[in-house]
């Protein structure tokens, strides 16, 4: 796809993980090394939950790497894993063909996204916000992944730097998100006018928000309560193309 962005005046800013995907960001990891799916649990879950950074995420998890993690490991994960959940590509390209902006917002890493792209398993978005924790050799469109998420309050300056430079107001924004790790990208679009769509609403976002003052625009999939065990097979029964229209009503 050839980036255009010149010509995009409205604005979707979306974390991944949970959020358009069912995976985790460091599902790969695990998938290549099993013993360690239990501590990766523990620290999704803790930083998505605010009680850690993700610096400090992404310190523990190197220090339990065996070593650097290669392209290779991260294909064998994308060939036996790899889904969105149902209708996100239809979403994405329809943002794109009305002019819309699409920006992957994330703390799921550059390399995964370098892969994902590069095999073609995906409708190429002309930005991707996402953490360097595991990247791989440049290519050509590094370009893409010049704002990087080291820290959950790297999202919202993220979406703000995107806009400033496509001089995008904020009213013609949408931030998407699942977590309490989205809670400051929540926070600077309840501030700034955004539309806030919550994408199978965990406990923590609603938390964050609800302490926060902040009002969530509109629920979409499954919204869960505390404690409560996600249901996949719900999740992956909701279409995602029927944002289409919550999308082009807020943006109108």
């Amino acid at each position: 796809m050839t980036r255009k962005t010149g010509k995009f005046r409205r604005l979707v800013s979306s974390d991944w993980s949970e959020c358009l995907a069912p995976s985790g960001p460091f599902d790969p990891i695990a998938f290549n090394y099993p013993n360690l799916a239990p501590e990766l649990s523990r620290i999704f879950r803790q930083y998505t939950g605010n009680s850690i950074t993700l610096r400090q995420a992404s310190l523990e998890i190197k220090d339990l790497l065996p070593g650097p993690f290669t392209p290779d490991q991260m294909d064998a994960y994308l060939d036996a894993s790899f889904k969105t959940y149902t209708g996100v590509p239809d979403l994405i390209q329809w943002c794109l063909s009305h002019d819309i902006l699409f920006v992957i917002n994330t703390t799921n890493t550059q390399g995964y996204f370098q892969r994902v792209f590069q095999k073609g398993l995906f409708p190429e978005v002309p930005f991707v916000a996402a953490n360097p924790l595991i990247q791989f050799l440049p290519m050509a469109d590094e370009q893409r992944y010049v704002h990087e998420i080291t820290e959950i309050d790297d999202k919202p300056r993220c979406t703000e730097a995107i806009a400033e430079a496509l001089d995008i107001p904020w009213k013609n924004i949408v931030v998407m998100g699942d977590s309490g790790g989205d809670g400051p990208h929540f926070q600077w679009g309840s501030e700034h006018g955004a539309f806030l769509i919550g994408s199978m609403t965990k406990a923590s976002l609603s938390r964050y928000c609800d302490s926060r003052g902040i009002t969530i625009d509109h629920h979409f999939g499954l919204v869960y309560s505390a404690g409560q065990d996600r249901d996949l097979i719900r999740e992956m029964e909701v279409n995602f193309a029927d944002l289409i229209n919550v999308i082009q009503e807020a943006l109108a």
